[in-house]
């Protein structure tokens, strides 16, 4: 994988919302037990979307996961953009680029329909992601062990401090 190729995506989050687009190292992502606790004891949403828990997966299948990969991108939203959406859009382009094993995850619950029907398959599971919270990442220490800035959101107008991951080979 030519770092040049994850700088061109890094620069077509940029060019779609994104304020930031980093490379990283799998191996910065922080995923632990704690957080999911966040999520079902400090969300109204916990149980409510299949991206969230208890669907969403465990901080041990996040580790697995992290573990197959060797590079990342680690993007941070801008005004009034979709960060779950545009990691989305990144992997697709990561994807269509060659690396087939790009996968991306964003941040909050999942926005794709009204609401979510949990006794079913997904209906929009091309682009449904986690929330990288919802699948046991520590997103307040990965993002600052990758130089990033970040403060616990005191109302939801703050869009410029969420952040998604796409892991890429």
């Amino acid at each position: 994988m030519a770092k040049r190729d994850l700088t061109k995506l890094c620069t077509y989050a940029r060019q779609h919302g994104a304020l930031h687009a980093k490379i990283i190292e799998p191996s910065s992502v922080v995923a632990s037990p704690w957080v999911r606790f966040k999520c079902q004891f400090g969300c109204d949403g916990y149980g409510e979307c299949l991206t969230c828990p208890p669907y969403s997966p465990t901080p041990e299948q996040t580790r697995a996961l992290l573990s197959s990969y060797q590079r990342g991108i680690l993007i941070r939203g801008g005004d009034h953009v979709d960060i779950t959406q545009l990691a989305y859009q990144v992997e697709r382009k990561a994807f269509l680029s060659g690396f087939y094993k790009a996968f991306g995850m964003g941040s909050g619950p999942c926005r794709l329909c009204a609401t979510c029907d949990v006794t079913e398959p997904c209906k929009n599971g091309m682009e449904a992601r986690p929330a990288m919270e919802a699948a046991g990442i520590d997103v307040f220490q990965t993002v600052r062990n990758n130089g990033f800035s970040i403060r616990v959101l005191t109302s939801h107008q703050c869009r410029d401090n969420y952040f998604g991951l796409i892991l890429v080979d």
